[in-house]
């Protein structure tokens, strides 16, 4: 089963790093988010990869291209350093697709110039590419795959809040508080599909507006809600957060290390 990364867009909200790199390539610990995404899947031997390219897909490509597993994994070396053994590996039975999908297009364009490549898929699965979590994935394939949808997506309740404000007609603040993301449910950003999504899309529309509204209208959007670790990194607060979580070696979401 293909998954589809979506590597292009510009991370405006991470500007601090983003000006520089593409999110997806943005370090938590020694390896970019992208790399634990993709690490994630494989460890459900989801490991055929597509990856949806577009600003600075050029240090994409680059950084697998030059992706030396002796970095990151343990290995002895022999004859003076002539031959390595490698104790343990990662992304060696990976098979990756980059493709330049534009500059500026939205999710729902990527997803379309990459249709080809995912004929004669029974399903697909997809990705923003800039979050984790600790989400059995196999049991979220299985209940797409009952419930018969065309399109399924992961919802999670996070631990950040806003400040609610209601008002009246004339300006004047009647109620202030502070709501919870705990008290709804978002879109966590991991989708499920079968090949027919791409019936229900058009050129230039966003793939969670107009195609989701005709999936729903259909009763064809199936949601798999879910309580456990979910966390995104679209801020520098956030890519804290994650730094501090894994010096801790509090990372939940990696569940390779089980």
């Amino acid at each position: 089963m293909k998954v589809v990364l979506f590597c292009g867009g510009l991370g405006t909200r991470l500007r601090e790093h983003s000006d520089t790199i593409p999110k997806p390539l943005v370090n938590i610990g020694y390896q970019p988010i992208l790399w634990h995404l993709m690490r994630y899947y494989a460890h459900f031997g989801y490991n055929d990869f597509i990856l949806c390219l577009g600003y600075r897909g050029d240090m994409i490509r680059q950084f697998f291209l030059e992706y030396d597993e002796c970095l990151t994994n343990d290995f002895v070396m022999s004859d003076g350093g002539r031959t390595i053994e490698l104790m343990n590996t990662d992304i060696q039975d990976w098979r990756i697709t980059f493709v330049d999908t534009g500059l500026h297009s939205n999710i729902g364009e990527r997803l379309l110039r990459v249709r080809h490549l995912l004929e004669g898929e029974e399903m697909f699965m997809a990705n923003y590419a800039d979050a984790l979590t600790d989400l059995p994935l196999d049991d979220h394939v299985r209940r797409f795959q009952e419930s018969g949808a065309i399109g399924g997506l992961l919802a999670t309740r996070t631990s950040a809040s806003f400040h609610s404000v209601q008002f009246d007609d004339a300006g004047w603040v009647t109620s202030f508080g502070k709501l919870t993301e705990r008290e709804f449910w978002l879109n966590a950003g991991y989708f499920n599909f079968t090949p027919e999504i791409f019936d229900y899309m058009e050129p230039g529309e966003e793939l969670v507006e107009n195609p989701f509204e005709r999936l729903i209208g259909e009763r064809s959007l199936q949601v798999n809600r879910y309580t456990g670790f979910w966390q995104q990194m679209d801020t520098f607060r956030e890519k804290i957060l994650f730094d501090r979580m894994e010096a801790r070696g509090d990372c939940p979401w990696m569940l390779w290390r089980e």
